[in-house]
């Protein structure tokens, strides 16, 4: 046995012989060792515990070992319990490994057997703990994110993304590029049932359309020029897990075709190859064109859309939620002065004035590109308008009103287009009813584009 164990162990036994027979041993063996003559003695060193693994004798008298299993199971679901039966009971024992004991073993009992068995167990228990220390540890850091915001735009796409994520439906992220879509299918991936699997990404836009069925389908040795191993594709290094197919606008009609089969049936076969491959994956694909105009033109399929489409999130550009800018910033900030080691702190009022203003076509991307640059030539404590690389060129200008009432009618008429009119969710978003909502449209003399 290893030196020095710490592990503890619980003797359930109304023999007595049988007790300290069992005591003598496993305290020899290194054990911390505890032993009760019935169940209700059982239950009050349960106090004492946790206990790696728990020896139960199946026939005592009162409460026997069957029914004690129950209640065990029921206090601590984590100890490894061991019965011990007679020949004549076996068959209650089998009975017993279905209601959760690790194994049993037959009287009399054979010290080596025993001792193998309770090693046994304890590896699995440390497993299990193991297992249940890295899902933490695992939850802990999938789970945190760098989505930054508090407009309602992007706390809406963020409550969709958190309830999609605990399901298994396929997600489309539509949005400008820069806007954060892989970040988007990140979060919904660390906060799905598939978390503790990868989340494989593919830039379809990125990669030529004769090397793209092999990236997601892999190939076989020999099946072209240059193909000297087997390769895994990327849906089969999905299994378990999601696979995100990003800018799913370019790929081309034949790929669509293999795209359409292979979601429906989560079925492939390696390229050279014979062999027909099954992968448990999720899909989440993002685009930033317009799918529904390419259907029409005729280079989309529209079955594919439609098995791609079960549930859209949009992702509304940087410049329609201007106030996420201040927190946007203060984060790459932040996270840049830790990358470079300097100690600039923040951004100066006239530099934000500067970054709210502008009108952002690169939108996050773009935003956390020209804090890096800043945050190389700002002295601190502060990023100011002469570190910034567009004081002339800002786009967007305020209201010239500042009054209340002109204020209110930007963000009433701002949230209307992000919602593409959509009456109910822009109340939802603005937190008015929709009475109110048309009130406003009729008092501002707004008007559908």
């Amino acid at each position: 046995m290893p030196e020095n164990k710490k592990q503890s162990i619980l003797i359930v036994d109304d023999e007595l012989i049988v007790r300290e027979s069992l005591t003598k041993w496993f305290i020899q063996d290194g054990y911390k060792v505890d032993a009760a003559e019935n169940a209700a003695e059982a239950l009050k060193k349960m106090d004492k515990g946790p206990w790696d693994v728990i020896l139960l004798d199946i026939k005592m008298p009162g409460m026997d070992g069957m029914e004690l299993l129950k209640r065990l199971r029921e206090i601590d679901g984590t100890s490894q319990i061991i019965m011990a039966t007679a020949f004549a009971s076996v068959e209650t024992a089998v009975q017993a490994l279905k209601d959760g004991a690790f194994d049993y073993v037959t009287k009399p009992i054979d010290p080596d057997h025993l001792s193998h068995l309770v090693s046994n167990a304890i590896q699995q228990r440390e497993l299990a703990d193991e297992n249940t220390r890295l899902r933490q540890q695992i939850t802990e850091i999938t789970g945190a994110n760098e989505i930054v915001g508090e407009s309602p735009q992007i706390k809406r796409v963020i409550d969709l993304s958190l309830t999609v994520a605990q399901t298994d439906t396929t997600v489309m992220i539509r949005g400008e590029s820069g806007t954060g879509k892989e970040l988007i299918a990140r979060t919904i991936h660390a906060n799905s049932a598939r978390r503790y699997f990868p989340i494989i990404t593919v830039n379809c836009g990125a990669v030529a359309e004769t090397l793209l069925e092999s990236e997601l389908f892999g190939h076989e040795r020999g099946a072209f020029t240059g193909a000297q191993y087997r390769r895994k594709g990327k849906f089969e290094m999905a299994d378990g897990g999601t696979i995100f197919l990003d800018e799913i606008g370019t790929v081309s009609p034949k790929m669509q075709v293999e795209l359409l089969r292979v979601i429906e049936s989560k079925q492939f076969t390696r390229v050279g190859g014979n062999e027909q491959i099954s992968s448990d994956f999720r899909v989440i694909c993002a685009t930033n064109r317009n799918l529904e105009a390419a259907i029409k033109e005729g280079s989309f399929r529209e079955d594919l859309y439609y098995r791609l489409n079960v549930f859209s999130i949009s992702i509304p550009p940087l410049r329609e939620r201007r106030m996420d800018i201040p927190l946007m910033a203060q984060f790459f900030v932040k996270k840049y002065s830790a990358v470079m080691n300097k100690t600039v702190k923040d951004v100066s009022a006239d530099a934000m004035d500067l970054l709210v203003r502008y009108d952002w076509p690169g939108n996050v991307r773009e935003l956390e590109n020209v804090i890096e640059r800043a945050m190389v030539l700002a002295n601190p404590p502060s990023i100011r308008p002469n570190d910034l690389p567009f004081q002339n060129i800002v786009k967007h200008e305020g209201p010239k009103d500042d009054t209340l009432a002109a204020i209110e009618r930007q963000h009433v008429e701002l949230v209307l287009g992000t919602m593409h009119w959509n009456i109910t969710r822009a109340a939802e978003i603005l937190d008015i009813d929709r009475v109110t909502l048309y009130n406003k449209i009729a008092k501002y003399g707004l008007k559908k584009p």
